[in-house]
């Protein structure tokens, strides 16, 4: 089983998810690839048995610009393989808190086997960082009901 996580930080929050969700894969026996979305390639998608996607929310709830590749690879590429997961941060003082992972989530539930999402406040506490267990764990157990 291998697995990706694509990703984009503006201001360090959603990387620091990535790394700890990348070192939760891998305590899990799960080799992973931390892909930060200027390195990634649409066949990329192929490699995997799992691809996360890391974004925080722009505007009003917009998905960040260079993510649209991104976005526009999973609904272009056959990728019903996939188990995929979204997770983000924001600010709930925005109408639209972690915008950009609802519209991944909705998409990726169309295209993909979707396992789970999370969105973070802010900056990650320590609740946050235990949730990323769950999220590994959620993914790793979409593959073994897909196979």
């Amino acid at each position: 089983m291998k697995a990706a996580i694509i990703y984009t930080s503006i201001t360090g929050n959603t990387s620091l998810l990535a790394e700890v969700i990348h070192d939760n894969m891998e305590a899990k026996g799960i080799e992973t690839d931390l892909i930060p979305v200027d390195e990634f390639q649409n066949h990329d998608l192929y490699d995997y048995d799992i691809v996360t996607v890391g974004t925080y929310s722009w505007d009003n709830g917009e998905i960040p610009l260079e993510m649209e590749d991104v976005y526009e690879a999973f609904e272009t590429e056959n990728v019903k393989h996939l188990s995929t997961g979204v997770f983000g941060t924001g600010d709930s003082f925005y109408p639209y808190f972690c915008g950009a992972v609802d519209l991944f989530r909705d998409m990726l539930f169309v295209h993909t086997n979707l396992a789970v999402t999370l969105k973070v406040e802010l900056t990650p506490q320590d609740e946050d960082i235990a949730k990323c267990e769950k999220f590994c764990d959620r993914l790793i157990h979409q593959v073994a009901v897909m196979s």
